[in-house]
């Protein structure tokens, strides 16, 4: 049993994306769960971002299950500078980072995977629902990709990639390690040196996060194939991931998935 509930930190980061951080905000502040601290990290916005933050706080302070809620804004060198600095103000006993865009699935979902929680897992994760710029549901990450969610998960598990979705993927604070800045693979590090360091890991069995498809790294498609080799080959081998590079591009030529 926890001598108290856990703490969730969740850590949203921005720029220039008001538009989408007010689905975000309001997702987080609608969960029944009561213990959780919401960290907005904003990379200096020139839009309407602040204005959306002071509404977050408004809206924040009038409800009767008020979270805990901070933010700061400021240049930053990318997304995971931003989201190091995110997980450094965080005094959460999880971490999970929900960017702008990305909304928790309904108003239970964190209640219900803390449920699952006990003293000594370290990884709570789940489904992510693919979702388009209205909103729209595309189908889960399994249904939709060549990845699919293992019931089981371990470091071994990412051999051929991110077989989990990061927006649906919390944390322990105290194992999880800065990201790399400036690697469009970071998070697929940051998964597996979570992994090698859990105790226990939970399939809740959920849908965690909808997550806006279309980010950063398939933005910029040819240099994260080629952050993620690097980091693949860091963590299983050069010829192991040779071999299992041969498997995930002809796995992707006979695919007809676009996400």
């Amino acid at each position: 049993m926890f001598a108290r509930p856990p703490l969730l930190s969740i850590i949203t980061v921005v720029y220039n994306g008001g538009y989408y951080l007010s689905g975000t905000a309001r997702s987080v502040l609608a969960q029944t769960y009561p213990h959780i601290e919401y960290i907005i990290v904003d990379g200096g916005s020139t839009d309407h971002t602040l204005t959306v933050i002071h509404w977050a706080e408004m809206a924040n302070s009038r409800l009767l299950n008020a979270k805990m809620l901070r933010w700061i804004s400021e240049p930053d060198r990318g997304l995971y500078d931003a989201m190091n600095k995110g997980q450094g103000m965080a005094t959460g006993d999880f971490v999970w980072f929900l960017n702008a865009g990305d909304e928790i699935f309904e108003e239970k979902t964190v209640e219900k995977m803390m449920q699952q929680c006990t003293p000594e897992t370290d990884v709570l994760f789940g489904e992510a629902m693919l979702v388009s710029f209205t909103r729209w549901h595309l189908g889960t990450r399994s249904q939709l990709t060549t990845q699919k969610l293992p019931e089981k998960l371990t470091w071994e598990s990412l051999r051929m990639g991110m077989v989990v979705c990061h927006q649906a993927f919390v944390a322990r604070r105290n194992i999880a390690l800065q990201f790399i800045d400036g690697n469009l693979a970071a998070d697929i590090d940051w998964v597996i040196e979570v992994l090698k360091k859990s105790r226990k890991n939970v399939h809740t069995q959920l849908v965690l996060a909808e997550y806006l498809v279309g980010g950063v790294s398939k933005q910029k498609h040819r240099q994260s194939l080629k952050d993620r080799y690097e980091i693949l080959k860091k963590h299983y081998g050069k010829w192991p991931n040779l071999w299992a590079h041969v498997k995930i591009f002809w796995r992707a030529f006979w695919s007809d998935s676009s996400y």
